[in-house]
């Protein structure tokens, strides 16, 4: 069973403290605690993964005002998940 950290706020602050060193699967919220968006990022790509769901307009969650992740070994076992 895939374990999930606590749900933080979708700030920079906290997307700087995703580590790189795995893979990571990631659920963006919304305020309610609905999950709007499940993706994955491979190994040193989950924080700019999730930076471009808040800043960048083409990718952009705008509901998005939290976050959760869970560490995978590769990107491969993610999609498997």
């Amino acid at each position: 069973m895939l374990k999930f950290n606590r749900t933080q706020k979708f700030t920079k602050a906290n997307i700087a403290n995703v580590p790189q060193d795995k893979a990571i699967i990631y659920k963006i919220k919304n305020k309610d605690g609905e999950n709007l968006y499940t993706g994955i990022a491979g190994r040193g790509r989950g924080q700019d993964r999730l930076i471009e769901h808040k800043d960048i307009k083409k990718e952009q969650i705008p509901e998005g005002t939290r976050f959760q992740y869970a560490q995978v070994k590769t990107k491969v076992r993610a999609r498997q998940i």
